[in-house]
């Protein structure tokens, strides 16, 4: 009986140790599952607002595509602008240097068309109203086509000025 006795006494004892062991792993591994479940629930956050993060990136994004659609269309309704401006400028400089060349050609020619004093037919002209003379503060027409013309020359230089800066502010979007 004491052997058996003995032998029960051996079961009990390890089958205590085995009981405590297993409660400790027990409490272990829930700890550990603890752990794990607020990690997941941690990573599920971040997740969600990675996702937000992202669907609001994506928004932007088109938003953006959207904006660049319309510089650039913008762009090109300037460039038009600018193109035609240019060629009015250049077509009015063309135009006016063939006028300004025919009257230098005109007044240039001494004596080809010299008006002798003609006695005026009719009545003499009402009182009031002067001998006709030229204006000596006035440049005449010829020098108000060459301002015309500088003129033209500026607002070209000005709108090739304005294409650049509106193309370097294009690039720079």
């Amino acid at each position: 009986l004491t052997a058996e006795k003995e032998a029960e006494i051996k079961h009990k004892d390890f089958c205590t140790d085995e009981f405590n062991t297993n409660q400790l792993q027990t409490e272990k591994k829930e700890r550990e599952k603890e752990d794990l479940i607020a990690k997941i629930e941690d990573l599920e956050g971040t997740i969600k607002a990675l996702t937000e993060a992202i669907d609001n990136l994506k928004a932007e994004i088109a938003e953006m595509q959207v904006q660049m659609k319309r510089a650039g269309e913008d762009r090109e309704k300037q460039n038009k602008e600018f193109q035609m401006t240019v060629a009015d400028q250049r077509e009015t400089q063309k135009l006016l240097q063939a006028a300004l060349k025919v009257l230098k050609d005109f007044y240039d020619k001494q004596g080809a068309f010299v008006q002798k004093r003609q006695e005026p037919a009719g009545p003499p002209p009402p009182a009031g109203f002067e001998a006709y003379k030229k204006n000596a503060a006035s440049g005449g027409v010829m020098s108000m086509i060459q301002q015309i013309i500088d003129d033209a020359k500026a607002m070209e230089a000005e709108a090739i000025r304005s294409e650049e800066d509106a193309q370097k502010a294009y690039e720079d979007f």
